[in-house]
Order: structure tokens, then sequence, then C-alpha cells
């Protein structure tokens, strides 16, 4: 039974990996759709969004069934709390990778991204994509050093999007359907930087029993 019940434990982290995996590969491809102005791409993250919805619901169920039949405590149960709360983050990572592949659709034919804003994009979307393979990493590995370069990605993340408002704001020539976009887009970008940073916080939680916060002074990541 003891056995089972580990197997048990070792199978949500593997659900949570594939969950990341997922994820991923609606971020590269809801980008390319949106860079690319790939009609068909943009269509296969939209549909492909109630399966990464259903991951989690699915994940969340074994989590709770675990919880009564087993009353684990200490780290099991930290793991069980930790699994319900990066289910949600991945979940909304999803979502938000299927707004950007939303806004693709529906400015086709024409692109949604500005010629001069297409780096910026595109190193958003690169960045985030790395922050999420990273706290992959995380969860697999309790990497609790890894984590703080999660952060540094989500800065960077910060960064460019205060680094497009406020171009968008200094300069003239953009149409009122191209600040609406890129108000939206830039934010989903962020937004999914910040889900990132969440997910490395729960294994934070996970392995010191405590919120993990590295651009605290009271946390050293690399020392834990």
């Amino acid at each position: 039974m003891r056995e089972a019940y580990q197997s048990d434990l070792r199978h949500l982290v593997d659900d949570l990996l594939d969950m990341a995996d997922m994820v991923a590969t609606a971020l590269e491809d809801a980008t390319r759709a949106l860079l690319e102005g790939d009609l068909g791409l943009a269509e296969r993250v939209i549909a492909a969004d109630p399966h990464i919805d259903q991951r989690q619901l699915d994940l969340d169920s074994k989590v709770v069934e675990l919880l009564a039949r087993q009353n684990p405590v200490a780290t099991d149960l930290r793991l069980l709390v930790a699994s319900l709360r990066m289910s949600s983050s991945l979940e909304r990572m999803g979502d938000l990778c299927a707004h950007v592949a939303l806004v693709a659709r529906r400015t086709h034919p024409d692109l949604a991204v500005p010629e001069q804003h297409r780096a910026q994009i595109r190193e958003m979307a690169d960045l985030g994509l790395a922050a999420l393979r990273d706290a992959g990493t995380v969860i697999a590995d309790r990497d609790l050093a890894l984590a703080a370069q999660v952060e540094k990605n989500d800065e960077a993340i910060d960064a460019l999007l205060q680094d497009i408002a406020r171009e968008m704001a200094s300069t003239e020539g953009y149409t009122n359907a191209q600040v609406a976009d890129m108000t939206l887009l830039i934010r989903f970008y962020e937004r999914i930087g910040d889900h990132a940073v969440s997910l490395v916080r729960r294994i934070g939680f996970l392995v010191t029993g405590d919120a993990l916060d590295t651009r605290s002074s009271a946390v050293e990541v690399g020392e834990i």
C-alpha cells in the first residue's frame, strides 16, 4: 500500500511536468502564430487549451483523493497542496497562450504586432519560455538555486513591458486597435512570467515549508 502511495505522488509530479510541456508548446505556437500570421497554428493553440484545462481537473481530482484516502503529513502534505497551486498556475498560463492566439486570429490576415515591436515581443516570449522550462526543472529536481533564474527572467519580461508601453505612449502613428492589442499582448506575456515565478515559489514551500521569495535577503536560494 505504501509503495502504491509513493507511486501516486511521483505520478503527480509527472503530471505537472506534462502540463508544463503542453503549456510550453502552446506558448511557442501562439507566438509564432502571432508574429507570422499563421491562422491554422492559432486555431490549434485555441483548440488545445481545453485539454490543458482537463489535465488540471484530473490532477486536482487525484490530489483530493489522496488527501482524503492517505491523510498525508509533512512533506507529502506540502507536495499535495503545492500541486494544487501549481496546476492552477499552469492552467492559467495555458489560458494566456490561448489569449495570444485569439489576438492573432482576430487580426488575421493583418499582424497585431507593429514591425518596431516584433523583436521585443519575441524576446518576451523567449524569456517566458525559458522561465517555464526552468520552472519545470525546479519541479522535477527541486533545484531551488535555479529558481533565482526564473525570477531574473520575469524581471526582464517586466522591463520589456515597460519599454514597449513607454515607446507607444511617446510615439505617434499607432492606431487605436494596435494600442489595444499591444496593451493586451504585453500583459499576457508579463503574466506568463509571473506564473512561472509562482511555480518555483511553490517548490520553495514544498522543500522548506515556507513561501520562497528569491528576491528577499532573508532567503539565499543557493544556500538552501
